[in-house]
């Protein structure tokens, strides 16, 4: 291997200042050096990525619809699987170190396929399992390559890397599926496969010479794997503004996986093209998507995030119409033009709004969780449209599949994105450490927490609903249970509690979990106390499975929590 070029050797993850013109430009997060460096060498392994799949589709057209959609299952279905403990696993260790666990063990899996297809012992099955291997990779990558996003540009430009990670793809789409098509028909499948397996050598080289600053370290620390899981279900359930994301993701993929997993059958058998066709067919949709990437800017002012959404269920459902209809294929290609521009508006938008929902303790397992209903809605959808277009006809099946997408389109309205100025996720260590009188270990708990309030009538109704807001605060924390109690002989008198599984459990609560969004509802539950009166914090510790230890009451500075 050449000796790295000498700025990798100073590689850092701090962006370079850009200049004042570069601000607000769509590629302003290509000013960091780490950022540019890993979006060059991922361009080149999503040029393999798309070589691959075209290699192993075209493999796969002559034994029916159900097997060639299985290979978009194949690649996705692991994220079902293993997307939640790769975000555990993202969210522990060091996530440098796991993104280089995964792109050497996707390198052996795509030069085991490269080896067999040279051999010509590549069967249908053989090749479904590897590629099922390959998708595992992806999976244990996801959440580490999402969450490291934030340690390489500035929050305020997640919206802009989210859409240069689309255009990455969507390059790679442009160029490799035509390559793959091309290299596929002139020399066979296994030079694609070796293609893709040297691809992951660039990726692997920028990991290897990026110093990431010890204080990147992952936030879970010693958290047990159920207990870590546990946590990430809690913040997501918890919080709305990600659950939303979530439902959107949910309501846009189905339709979209229609066209990816159907593409192959409409080129073969709608249109009569062998695998340079088909390779070009998905080249445009690259195309239309990189060119889409200069207008987004300008449609998003105009439309705004929902609008965004709407608008491009809108266009893919028409590009499906067409698919279903049409019959000559440079109408078709050009059809897939805006099919593109859809594709990449739509994800950006969801993957921004994930990305600047999420605080950085949990960010790879909420990440975990988009990839979830991202790669598992389409591993579940492709082979209900391959057995559909079985039975109803591709034409059908096409139709059907823009019928849902303009359903998801017209749902906007009732399920829009939250409003992402009421949510800050950057982290506020607010709460003093609890002053006891002993020094309780990690591992006591439960622990009881309770904090009294005095309410005066007044603002008992206003106060009881601002408290809904506290309480997610709480569940997405830590908190296994909660209440809210009003004195039936002191009406002013309400008592908060809930309950945490451990004292570490609750110190994290403290100094790591809690962000600027919970402050702000703490606080504005806290307007409405009597004036001059402070809240009372009391932890109290299950004593059933050990010794009785003691408690203290302490009353809480203004604006602490418990």
């Amino acid at each position: 291997m050449p000796t790295p070029h000498p700025v990798w050797t100073r590689m850092s993850n701090a962006p370079s200042s850009p200049a004042p013109a570069e601000t607000d430009s769509p590629w302003a997060p290509l000013a960091a050096r780490v950022f540019r460096a890993l979006w060059i060498a991922q361009l080149v392994s999503n040029v393999g990525s798309w070589m691959q799949t075209v290699g192993a589709q075209w493999l796969l057209v002559g034994d029916g619809a159900a097997l060639v959609t299985l290979v978009q299952t194949a690649s996705s279905l692991p994220v079902v699987l293993l997307a939640l403990p790769s975000g555990v696993v993202a969210d522990r260790f060091d996530r440098r170190s796991v993104l280089l666990a995964a792109q050497f063990a996707m390198l052996s899996v795509s030069g085991a396929l490269a080896v067999l297809a040279f051999m010509d012992a590549l069967s249908p099955t053989v090749l479904l399992v590897l590629t099922f291997l390959l998708g595992c990779g992806t999976a244990l990558m996801g959440p580490a390559w999402q969450a490291i996003q934030p340690e390489l540009v500035e929050r305020r430009r997640l919206g802009q890397a989210a859409a240069l990670g689309a255009v990455n793809m969507n390059l790679a789409r442009a160029v490799g599926p035509a390559l793959g098509g091309a290299v596929v028909a002139a020399a066979g499948a296994g030079w694609v496969f070796a293609f893709n397996a040297a691809s992951y050598l660039g990726i692997a080289a920028v990991l290897l010479v990026w110093r990431r600053p010890p204080t990147a370290t992952p936030d879970a620390g010693n958290e047990r794997l159920l207990a870590a899981l546990q946590a990430g279900r809690r913040y997501v359930w918890n919080a709305p503004g990600v659950r939303r994301v979530l439902l959107r993701t949910l309501l846009f993929v189905p339709g979209g996986a229609a066209l990816w997993a159907l593409l192959p059958l409409t080129a073969s058998r709608s249109l009569g093209l062998g695998s340079g066709g088909y390779g070009l067919l998905l080249g445009a949709v690259g195309v239309g998507a990189v060119a889409g990437a200069f207008a987004l800017p300008r449609i998003r002012r105009v439309l705004g995030d929902n609008g965004t959404l709407a608008a491009g269920a809108v266009v893919f459902a028409g590009v499906l119409a067409v698919l279903a209809t049409v019959h000559v294929p440079w109408l078709v290609a050009l059809a897939l033009l805006p099919a593109g521009l859809a594709w990449i508006a739509v994800l950006s938008t969801l993957n921004a709004a994930v990305q600047t929902r999420l605080p950085g303790w949990v960010r790879a397992r909420g990440l975990a969780v988009y990839l979830l209903v991202f790669q598992g809605g389409q591993a579940l959808a492709a082979p209900l449209w391959g057995a559909l277009a079985g039975w109803l006809g591709l034409s059908g099946c096409l139709l059907i599949a823009s019928a849902v997408m303009l359903l998801s389109a017209a749902s906007v309205r009732r399920w829009p994105l939250h409003d992402p100025e009421g949510i800050n996720p950057s982290p506020s260590d607010h709460w003093p450490a609890p002053p006891l009188v002993f020094e309780p270990g990690e591992a006591d708990g439960p622990v009881l927490v309770s904090v009294v309030y005095r309410v005066p009538a007044d603002n008992r109704a206003e106060f009881t609903d601002r408290m809904h807001h506290v309480a997610r605060s709480r569940r997405r924390t830590g908190a296994l249970t909660w209440g809210l109690y009003q004195d039936g002989n002191d009406p002013e008198r309400f008592v908060e509690i809930y309950l945490v599984s451990s004292w570490a459990e609750h110190l994290a609560q403290h100094h790591v979990r809690l962000t600027a969004t919970d402050r702000r509802h703490e606080d504005r539950a806290r307007e409405l106390l009597t004036p001059g009166t402070l809240p009372e914090v009391t932890h109290a510790f299950d004593t059933t499975s050990g010794p009785a230890v003691p408690q203290r009451t302490d009353a809480g500075a203004p604006g602490s929590g418990a």
